[in-house]
């Protein structure tokens, strides 16, 4: 019987590679999603996973739209934590408004997933929770003081998390992308993009496929022996 795989954030961007990845693999997926009901049933009819919408910021939501997923796929076996959002500002400039949107989809959002997922994992004796962090969760960024917490405090939650799933048969590890090929990204100006490659080593953009193999890495039996860990994919932009 296939494990079953939720994606939050999964019909866009990276989430979207994650999802299609996971399938390949052989997993049943799930996509959950905040906000366009386009671009999620375009998703679902290119690729046939099914799509839930949800904001991970409420933790009744998380607990509604978990149980949809589970009445019609099963247990969830593998949690992908990949919904976020960003409201930059220079810190003098930002509100408290726009700490709260990031803090509350970006850190609140990766409790509000698991929490409801744990005791279940626990009962089973299996579990996979993947959070996708970011490299400005690693080294900070400029006018990004609330996406830069909530990103190093998702890597502070996997270390924590992992140390009390070890037993229960649970891998918790988190992945900390750099700049990747994604729709944003790729609307950046030419020369705003071309100054950030400047800066990676290996000459270019991350694809949103190569997180995704990460994902599927760590997800599967092979990385049984991995747990609270960190995987840094930003092409030497930045070395921990």
């Amino acid at each position: 019987m296939a494990r079953v795989a939720l994606v939050t954030g999964g019909s866009r961007g990276i989430g979207a590679a994650i999802s299609v990845k996971l399938k390949s693999e052989g997993y049943d997926v799930a996509a959950s999603y905040a906000g366009n009901d386009e671009a999620a049933a375009k998703f679902t009819a290119e690729t046939g996973i099914k799509t839930y919408k949800w904001n991970v910021a409420d933790y009744d939501s998380c607990v509604e739209g978990i149980a949809a997923v589970e009445a019609d796929l099963g247990p969830v076996d593998v949690l992908v934590n990949n919904a976020g959002i960003t409201r930059d500002a220079p810190f003098h400039k930002m509100t408290k408004e726009q700490w709260s949107e990031v803090m509350d989809t970006n850190l609140s959002g990766v409790f509000n997933m698991t929490h409801p997922l744990w005791n279940g994992m626990r009962e089973r004796k299996f579990g996979r929770v993947i959070t996708i962090s970011s490299i400005n969760g690693q080294k900070g960024q400029f006018a990004q003081a609330n996406y830069s917490a909530a990103k190093a405090g998702d890597i502070g939650f996997t270390k924590a998390l992992a140390q009390e799933g070890a037993r229960a048969g649970i891998t918790v590890n988190v992945i900390c992308p750099g700049y990747i090929a994604t729709d944003m990204v790729m609307a950046v100006p030419e020369k705003v993009r071309d100054s950030i490659i400047s800066t990676i080593p290996v000459g270019r953009l991350g694809e949103p496929e190569e997180i995704a193999r990460c994902v599927a890495f760590l997800a599967s039996d092979d990385a049984g022996f991995i747990t609270g860990s960190t995987i840094t994919a930003n092409g030497g932009q930045y070395i921990v």
